[in-house]
């Protein structure tokens, strides 16, 4: 069996020992095992199980919907688990920053940090919650999501933690969640919005395929600053 065709799909193993493995798969050829495992064939990637070619008795892709872990070239994005507070608190709740063009900041203070992630777990059961974690080596380097559901319309927002910063991962993961989004599960049009002075989103909307929609005057204020506020939209082909 062609191996390297799941690359990347959400698939279900079974192996010779009849445990059965469900999850992106990522694939490993000859030579990248070879020189990291010592292995003498091709194999699967499952999380951080490896099943060798030979010991594969079945594949078959599987339908999957909500918060699957995705995969980028340089991260995953997975699922909020409750480690993740003190972390999210750390990094993003304690930057200005981060709030300082939407006047929100979800992980503001350590309480904050656990009730927002614990909302996020609750919701998972649900197939059109999209709550992720980008992650790199186990450190956490931003959050995505999706929200506000709407049949064929939903709105993404996404955070980068300020040194991992101005390396691409946001564009990265929003491409990823897009792709996601439209061809997996439906949606027609993705939306998201940034003010006119967050040069920096609008670059990544932009570079991710977002395409400018509208301006609402003086649509965010934060404290006393009025910002305009910038309407991007993604639709499906």
């Amino acid at each position: 069996m062609d191996l390297s065709k799941y690359d990347g799909k959400h698939v279900r193993v079974t192996d010779k020992w009849g445990k059965t493995f469900a999850g992106m798969a990522k694939y490993g050829n000859y030579d990248f095992l070879e020189c990291e495992y010592g292995g003498e064939e091709d194999g699967i990637f499952i999380g951080d199980c490896l099943i060798y070619h030979s010991q594969i008795v079945s594949i078959e892709e599987i339908e999957v919907h909500g918060t699957v872990e995705l995969w980028t070239e340089r991260m995953i994005l997975r699922r909020y688990c409750p480690e993740d507070a003190d972390d999210l608190y750390r990094y993003l709740g304690t930057d200005p920053s981060m709030s300082a063009y939407s006047g929100w900041n979800p992980y503001a203070t350590p309480e904050m940090a656990q009730k927002t992630v614990q909302r996020f777990i609750d919701s998972y059961d649900d197939e059109h919650t999209y709550s992720w974690v980008m992650d790199i080596d186990d450190v956490i380097v931003g959050t995505i999501g999706a929200y506000d559901f709407q049949g064929d319309r939903i709105e993404v927002g996404f955070s980068v933690v300020k040194g991992w910063q101005g390396r691409g991962l946001a564009t990265a993961a929003l491409k990823k969640v897009l792709e996601y989004l439209t061809e997996n599960e439906g949606i027609h049009c993705v939306t998201a919005w940034c003010a006119a002075g967050n040069i920096g989103s609008q670059r990544v909307l932009e570079k991710a395929g977002m395409g400018f929609a509208r301006t609402e005057k003086g649509g965010i204020t934060v404290d006393s600053r009025v910002y305009d506020k910038l309407i991007y939209e993604y639709k499906s082909t």
